[in-house]
């Protein structure tokens, strides 16, 4: 009789313990031991065609809404090693809009647990068709890679752009390299691609907006026009109370802030899961860096665009709450009360037709990134000056600027460009910056870009019209006298002077005289003195660039170009060692860097017009 009543109590405890346990316990995903839990969540295995299911999701101000799904399937590796999830909208709003950019993360619920997010679909579909990144999946994210000791996975430089550093640092290649398409990082799933993410962009110009879509729209976003700009820059800024008390839950916008203040570029996309502090969404990457540092804030949708190619999302950032610190290939993930590091950008622009005669001023933060830096600072830039009108056709922009390092070290330049739009001011701002950013020395961290632009309505190019010689035969010692006369379009021509005494020591032969402006300037340092412009450290990459941009385009030079003495070891310029210690400096043992150093008299002067031609004559020296 105690045999049995034992037997029967075990058994009941057996049946109670049953109940408790939970689902699937032995069956969880490999790698998310301590994370998975069955009964939030249900895995590949245990999802079926024809199941109901539903997503959370934002099509209208904050308001998280539940639309109805239907799976049509599971199929395996449709990555390698990774499967999916395909469903189908059932709701009327998801049947008229088809598959929505801006729906990447939207949270998938089958029988009441998480499966895993909207993130892929097929352009031009008839019907509101879905692929689904399983949550198992998504919740690997961030678990690799090296962190920081309060856990954040540390940010890596990403690809960014490949300059060549062997060179003489050429701004104007630079900026054709930055300018260029980028190409796509996202794959072509057999006819599927990812959500691209809407990056919604507020207060800019059409033809600005419309380079910003050639460089983005490769990397997987689709440029938007928005409504408006960031309601609050910072946690702790000012705002309404009604957006500042929206927190980050599954099927809520997460957004992106790339650009904020007096313009803003926002990449749009949806909460899939918080646990903790920890935020995930996309469902897929958003550059695929792995380790990140971008601003991730709340947001609300203005709208949902349809469109027989691909619905969108417009909407805009309402509060930055956190950073993403993990960008992989299957989702984005990022912590809340974390600060991202942004970049303040300062422009001020004066213009000949603004009634505001000192000018307006307009500030800006942009993402800190090697790739999207550049490319962003290209955009704010060229449509802060243009915000107030176009260019006239005949337009002169005198720019100055300063970028400064975090280590005390500027880029500073100051000039002038005639006829060229935005072009110079672009390739003088902007590519020092991608150099800097993309340097293979060491990490650089720029505290802050500011510019300064006055917009003229005339052209003030002008060429060279004549160049007189007092001789064209000279003996050593003896005075060279020139008069060069320049001509302008519509204007009076202006005669320079310049006068040389050629050195006592001069050898007797031809030389040749050289009449030109600073384009041809810069050729003509770059072929004598190259090694000037070519970078070896951190250090002389600065001081290169700060002598490329020393450059004044509206000064004369006039040249008179003698043979060589001396030498030029490593960056140090010795013009006028003897020939015997010259001997012993370029002995081939010696690890230095040594070049002769070339001989030239050189005179110039500012004009206020840039010259786009050179004149080249002969004096023989007897």
């Amino acid at each position: 009789m105690r045999a049995c009543v034992f037997v029967l109590i075990a058994a009941c405890v057996a049946s109670v313990c049953g109940a408790a346990e939970p689902r699937n316990a032995g069956n969880i995903p490999k790698g998310l031991e301590g994370v998975w839990d069955s009964d939030r969540y249900i895995s590949t295995d245990e999802v079926k065609p024809g199941m109901e299911a539903y997503c959370l999701t934002v099509y209208k101000g904050t308001e998280v809404e539940k639309f109805g799904l239907e799976v049509l399937s599971v199929v395996k590796d449709f990555m390698p090693g990774r499967d999916a999830i395909l469903v189908r909208g059932t709701d009327e709003r998801f049947v008229h809009t088809g598959p929505v950019a801006g729906c990447s993360g939207s949270p998938v619920y089958i029988e009441g647990r998480l499966a895993g997010a909207l993130a892929f679909g097929w352009t031009f579909s008839k019907d509101p068709l879905y692929g689904v990144t399983p949550i198992a999946d998504m919740l690997r994210a961030g678990t690799g890679g090296r962190k920081t000791e309060d856990g954040r996975q540390i940010a890596e430089d990403g690809p960014g752009f490949n300059f060549d550093f062997s060179k003489p640092v050429d701004l104007a290649d630079v900026e054709k390299k930055i300018s260029a398409t980028v190409s796509s990082s996202r794959r072509d799933f057999s006819g599927t691609t990812t959500l691209p993410s809407p990056l919604v962009v507020s207060g800019m110009t059409d033809s600005v907006r419309a380079d910003l879509a050639g460089a983005f729209e490769p990397l997987g976003f689709e440029v938007v026009s928005g409504g408006g700009g960031s309601t609050m820059l910072t946690a702790g800024g000012g705002g309404s109370s009604d957006v500042c008390d929206i927190k980050l839950v599954p099927g809520g916008c997460l957004v992106v802030p790339l650009v904020a203040g007096d313009i803003t570029i926002e990449a749009v996309g949806t909460v899939t899961e918080v646990r903790g502090n920890d935020v995930y969404g996309f469902g897929h990457s958003f550059l695929g860096y792995g380790g990140v540092d971008l601003p991730m804030a709340t947001g609300q949708i203005h709208t949902v665009v349809s469109s027989l190619m691909r619905s969108f999302k417009v909407g805009t950032s309402t509060k930055i709450v956190g950073a993403l610190t993990t960008d992989e290939s299957s989702a984005v993930r990022g912590k809340i009360g974390v600060q991202a590091r942004m970049i303040p950008l300062r422009v001020k622009v004066t213009r000949y037709n603004d009634p505001n005669l000192s000018g307006r001023v307009y500030n800006c933060q942009i993402v800190d990134n090697r790739t999207l830096t550049p490319l962003l600072l290209r955009a704010g830039v060229s449509d802060l000056v243009q915000l107030q009108g176009a260019l006239p056709p005949d337009n002169t922009l005198y720019y100055k600027g300063n970028i400064e390092l975090d280590d005390g070290q500027a880029i500073s330049f100051d000039n002038i460009s005639t006829g060229q739009d935005l072009a110079e001011v672009i390739r003088d701002g902007v590519s020092p910056v991608a150099l800097l950013m993309n340097n293979p020395y060491s990490k650089v961290k720029i505290k802050s870009f500011d510019f300064d632009v006055r917009v003229s309505e005339k052209n003030v190019t002008a060429g060279i019209w004549s160049v007189e010689l007092s001789q064209s035969k000279v003996k050593p010692g003896g005075r060279l006298d020139v008069d060069v006369v320049l001509e302008r379009f519509l204007a009076q021509k202006q005669k320079y002077t310049f006068n040389f005494v050629v050195p006592k020591d001069t050898p007797a032969g031809t030389y040749q005289l050289v009449v030109c402006g600073g384009y041809d300037y810069e050729e003509f340092l770059k072929r004598a003195v190259p090694y000037r412009f070519v970078p070896e450290n951190l250090g002389t990459l600065v001081g290169a660039l700060n002598d490329v941009l020393a450059i004044d385009r509206d000064e004369l030079h006039c040249m008179l170009i003698l043979p060589g003495g001396g030498v030029a070891l490593e960056n140090a310029e010795l013009p006028e060692l003897p020939a015997t210690k010259a001997l012993v400096l370029g002995d081939a043992t010696r690890a230095a860097k040594m070049q002769i150093y070339p001989g030239w008299l050189e005179k110039k002067v500012r004009t206020g017009f840039v010259l786009v031609n050179q004149q080249v004559m002969n004096v023989t020296v007897e």
